[in-house]
């Protein structure tokens, strides 16, 4: 089978599979990010674990939402443009419906207290996906001095000074950058 061909047969389960991770998480896309690694490093195989935090790390630096942007990226690199456009419509066409449907009779239960009570469920499990995304992520991060430098300071630029979070994104990005050109640097002159 070339290339063309493996692409085109991942087509359906990419869609397939962005279904039913935008059908069956709730709390938006910090919440899918576990979904997503597992489903497709895991157990699709189509990307690596490498790749995921990159991709994870370009949906979060572009606009729009992380867990479209992250279908979108790996429908990309998994099949191509039509992957991407595949990934994207699954991860979307769940909570369009759901939402519709919703928005139609909420009003009508918003009042119950059965309903109340499941939407505070509903919001400590995604508490409990998005700490899961932190930390599956935290254990692929490289540790050393650096990274816990950047680490705290966008943590209190963002939480602290409410700092806008593509500014935290481009001065970590540049942090990085000069940190890793100051110790390539360095190490040129000792050898």
């Amino acid at each position: 089978m070339n290339e063309h061909e493996s692409r085109r047969s991942r087509l359906l389960p990419l869609f397939l599979t962005f279904l039913k991770i935008g059908g069956f998480t709730f709390g938006g896309g910090y919440a899918m990010i576990p979904l997503i690694q597992k489903e497709t490093v895991e157990n699709k195989h189509w990307i690596s674990d490498d790749d995921i935090l990159e991709i994870i790390a370009i949906a979060e630096s572009t606009p729009g939402p992380i867990a479209i942007n992250s279908a979108t990226f790996v429908g990309y690199r998994t099949a191509g443009v039509l992957g991407a456009v595949l990934a994207t419509l699954g991860v979307v066409l769940p909570s369009f419906v759901i939402i519709t449907i919703i928005s139609m009779v909420l009003t009508q239960f918003q009042s119950l207290r059965a309903v109340k009570y499941a939407f505070y469920g509903i919001r400590a499990g995604v508490l409990a996906l998005i700490v899961k995304a932190f930390w599956s992520m935290y254990k692929k991060c490289p540790r050393g001095i650096v990274s816990y430098i950047v680490m705290a300071f966008a943590f209190i630029c963002a939480a602290i000074f409410d700092v806008n979070v593509i500014i935290i994104i481009i001065c970590s990005a540049l942090f990085g950058l000069v940190t890793t050109l100051l110790a390539k640097r360095r190490l040129d002159h000792q050898s």
